[in-house]
């Protein structure tokens, strides 16, 4: 199903940075450290106040054409993204998400099965999205 992305310490980013563009290690560091932790605080505030839990996320950045540190993919979305529901949660315990959890265990329990996913799978992710996006947006998803 794929590898998991490793996390590392701030000081293996500097490292890794550093080697991939000489000089700029710390100041590339900073930068996403910095843009990650105030991009998270403000979509777990505004998500709190719907009543989600965003249980973990990913971003990624880029690198424009003046080298500065940019947004360069999706965010905050059920695919990069845990989203737990407030109501129930019970720390230390399985919570349920709106997310692709139920296409992760379907291709586990079923890995010969060339990534040819039953209907049910994919009525029940897509029903959890469009739960996800109406908690968070108000509005109904027309897809």
């Amino acid at each position: 199903i794929g590898d998991h992305d490793e996390n590392i310490s701030f000081e293996k980013s500097v490292e890794v940075l550093e080697k991939q563009f000489p000089g700029k290690g710390q100041k590339y560091a900073e930068a996403l450290r910095d843009n990650t932790i105030a991009l998270y605080k403000k979509c777990a505030e505004y998500a709190r106040s719907r009543g989600i839990i965003i249980a973990d996320t990913k971003f990624e950045f880029g690198l424009d054409e003046n080298g500065e540190v940019i947004l360069a993919d999706e965010m905050l979305t059920p695919d990069s993204s845990r989203f737990w529901p407030m109501e129930g949660y019970e720390p230390g315990h399985g919570q349920p998400s709106f997310d692709k959890q139920f296409v992760r265990d379907w291709l586990k329990a079923n890995p010969d099965s060339g990534y040819d996913l039953p209907q049910d799978v994919i009525d029940k992710t897509i029903a959890k999205y469009k739960e996800a996006y109406f908690l968070l947006t108000g509005r109904e998803l027309d897809a």
